[in-house]
């Protein structure tokens, strides 16, 4: 009997499994506005927030969807792309809302005024790369929607490193200060420099770890940023499926700019490219010391496929 009542003891006193990630409700969805109403309600406060409504019914509200990464990756052209569909409304620039503490100390209604004015039916899209790699922004977004789609591009690591030393070294160059070479930053006593930033950034499977701490796989949309270059508007297509769109963005859309070498936007008859800071040259780069960078990220690249369950074409 004594041992009888000891078991019932233990059973009642036992913790709780915590799970691995936090719970996501599925109930029903529910508006963005009544979404963002509860949010601020929250965050407030004095609760005197306001929701900057425009006379002509558009207003100001937290997105619905972020481009989260990653750097150097195609964020620009696949924001551009997607903003050809009469459904989103894109935030210009970067807002680095969750990654850098001084902005996030504003709160959510600072990062609300940072958002374009949209209709009801539209969806607010912003974009920050930065995002993908900083550890503490999965579960700031989480804490705001638990119910974010995300969009995630990538392209073939080896490639990413080389645009990123690319983009540093011209900003440089701008503003007339000297830069080391690549080599410089690839090697480090004979050996390659693992601890160069640019090739942590490419370590694509660290960061979906911890992504995937807070959302389903199924609320990260992989988008392969280096079809996205050669052929934008099959990736395009899977995009406004994933973000649940009326199939509005046609092939017609695009067309390849010889001059350039990529494609540009054609929208109601008006043309425009991305940035002439968009497609520039890689540095030339020796190539047992590419081949050693590409060797670097095979396994890596291997334990990215896995987590995913899918593969990109990358060396």
């Amino acid at each position: 009997m004594a041992a009888f009542l000891l078991g019932a003891v233990l059973l009642i006193v036992q913790p709780q499994i915590v799970p691995s990630r936090p719970a996501i409700n599925s109930n029903a969805e529910t508006s963005p506005q009544s979404v963002q109403r509860e949010l601020l309600k929250k965050t407030s406060q004095k609760n005197d927030f306001k929701e900057n409504i425009h006379s002509n019914g558009s207003c100001q509200q937290l997105p619905q969807t972020i481009i989260i990464g990653v750097r150097k990756g195609g964020t620009r052209a696949l924001l551009e792309m997607l903003s050809l569909h009469p459904d989103i409304a894109a935030a210009e620039n970067e807002v680095h809302f969750f990654d850098w503490e001084d902005h996030y100390r504003n709160g959510l209604q600072w990062y609300i005024n940072q958002m374009p004015f949209s209709y009801p039916h539209q969806i607010t899209v912003e974009k920050t790369p930065a995002y993908f790699t900083s550890p503490k922004v999965p579960e700031r977004v989480y804490n705001m929607n638990q119910s974010m789609r995300l969009l995630l591009i990538l392209r073939d690591p080896s490639e990413r490193v080389l645009s990123d030393y690319t983009q540093v070294f011209y900003n440089h160059m701008q503003k007339h200060k000297p830069y080391p070479s690549i080599e410089q930053f690839l090697i480090k006593n004979g050996e390659l420099n693992v601890d160069y930033k640019a090739i942590n950034r490419s370590l694509y499977y660290i960061h979906m770890q911890n992504w995937l701490k807070y959302f389903p796989l199924d609320h990260i949309h992989i988008v392969d940023g280096d079809k996205l270059i050669k052929d934008p508007f099959p990736e395009i297509e899977k995009v406004e499926r994933f973000l649940k769109l009326s199939p509005q963005i046609n092939a017609s859309n695009f067309y390849f700019n010889k001059t350039k070498g990529f494609y540009c936007l054609r929208d109601s008859g008006r043309e425009r490219c991305l940035h002439e800071s968009k497609g520039r040259a890689h540095p030339q780069v020796d190539t047992r010391l590419l081949e050693k960078l590409q060797e670097y990220f095979h396994e890596p690249n291997k334990k990215f496929f896995e987590l995913v369950g899918r593969t990109f074409d990358w060396h």
